[in-house]
């Protein structure tokens, strides 16, 4: 009974040694070449403009999660627009007609939001 689960066993083995092998290659290179302490520069505030280690629950600006969202329906846009470019020509004016409405509620979205002053940052 006990040799029936031994192709589990070795599954769960080699699972593992894929999961931690990167893992401690990783390291070991990063202190062969001595990367495995950053300088200040890598350490000091990037995109956010927070310090890198702080507190996890610190308190964000509401405008910082406006811009990500609008960030996000804009990309969402433009994912949609260039496949609808290619097929235009098949899809004909319903589809025209589909993305034209598609901008329109986007448009109507962003102009909520300027006139709601969610685009400008003091």
């Amino acid at each position: 009974m006990p040799e029936n689960y031994f192709p589990i066993l070795l599954f769960i083995i080699v699972g593992i040694v894929f999961g931690v092998a990167p893992v401690l290659a990783g390291g070991i290179v990063s202190r062969l070449t001595g990367m495995h302490r950053p300088d200040s520069e890598k350490l000091s505030p990037y995109e956010c403009g927070f310090e890198a280690f702080e507190d996890a629950r610190m308190k964000f600006d509401v405008r910082y999660y406006l811009v990500a969202i609008l960030f996000i329906l804009f990309d969402l846009e433009i994912a949609f627009l260039f496949p609808w470019a290619i097929v235009l020509r098949e899809i004909g004016m319903p589809g025209f007609i589909a993305m034209m409405i598609f901008l329109a509620i986007l448009v109507v979205g962003f102009v909520y939001e300027w006139k709601k002053g969610a685009l400008e940052w003091d």
